[in-house]
């Protein structure tokens, strides 16, 4: 393919995404991008969870004003519209991406559904469908069509955003301290793919990483409120570009990162102050979970 390594970033038009895009620009990648909202102004994002606030909220940040950060930092941006509720409209991003750089290097799988998270006896068959097919089948089906072209090519790199929700039980109720079953099976299911991508393809050079964000209070989440309820509930906030950051030492240090970190889950914030102090050593693996 010659020239800068391309990346895709779904779910970019704000917070961990936003960022991870913005640090992959930064070390050089061109970096296509994925969201829902085009313009700066026509952000809207669902209330955190059911009952009490029904409506929607208002929310910074773009395709337009990420694209617009990438390319001030020297790189080429590629914004796609794509809303992960939408199976054709997951299909259609990927092709556009292709179709304009022919395969990406590194895929990272931010973006997940935001709907209201609910309690267990709020729970039906049409909210069930909705989490598990955004935060994981169609997930799915977007990390095989990138795959298959890397690995037509040099291989490349998957970093999926999982969440402590996953594998922590909650310390209250969804929206004051805690989260929905919905959300947090559908987010473990997906916290599986890399494994598979790697017993599968990691000998062809395509490999794998789950990375732990941390808790982040994105801007998503300051304006849905609730965020100081769980902060409150002893998740402290992290900060939002130390995914980018470790994704891109990953990218950097292929044989180092599988030799390392490849089948765990990186905690990505203790990780990537690890980096910022290492000189001539790589980090091990006291920065996993």
């Amino acid at each position: 393919m010659g020239g800068r390594g391309k990346a895709l970033v779904t779910g970019a038009t704000r917070g961990i995404g936003r960022q991870t895009a913005l640090v992959l620009a930064e070390v050089g990648y061109d970096v296509a991008i994925t969201g829902r909202t085009q313009r700066e102004g026509d952000g809207v994002i669902a209330a955190r969870a059911t009952g009490g606030d029904d409506g929607v909220h208002a929310v910074p940040g773009s395709l337009a004003s990420t694209a617009a950060e990438i390319e001030a930092r020297g790189t080429q941006a590629l914004p796609v519209v794509m809303d992960l509720a939408d199976e054709q409209g997951v299909i259609a991003a990927v092709d556009a991406v292709h179709a304009a750089w022919g395969k990406v290097d590194v895929l990272v799988n931010n973006g997940f559904v935001h709907l209201p998270q609910q309690r267990l006896f709020e729970i039906d068959r049409a909210s069930a469908d909705a989490v598990w097919d955004g935060n994981f089948y169609h997930q799915v089906l977007l990390t095989r069509m990138v795959v298959a072209r890397m690995l037509e090519g040099d291989g490349g790199l998957v970093a999926n955003m999982v969440s402590g929700s996953a594998t922590t039980d909650p310390r209250g109720l969804p929206g004051d301290g805690g989260w929905g079953l919905l959300y947090a099976a559908s987010k473990a299911a997906f916290g599986r793919l890399a494994g598979i991508v790697n017993a599968e393809f990691a000998e062809a050079g395509v490999r794998a990483f789950n990375i732990d964000p941390g808790f982040v209070v994105t801007e998503s989440g300051r304006a849905r409120g609730g965020s100081e309820a769980i902060e409150e509930k002893g998740f402290a906030s992290a900060d939002p570009a130390a995914s980018g950051q470790v994704i891109a030492w990953l990218a950097a240090h292929p044989e180092d990162g599988a030799r390392e970190w490849l089948g765990r889950t990186i905690w990505a914030p203790k990780l990537a102050g690890a980096l910022a102090a290492a000189t001539d050593r790589v980090p091990q693996a006291e920065g996993v979970e």
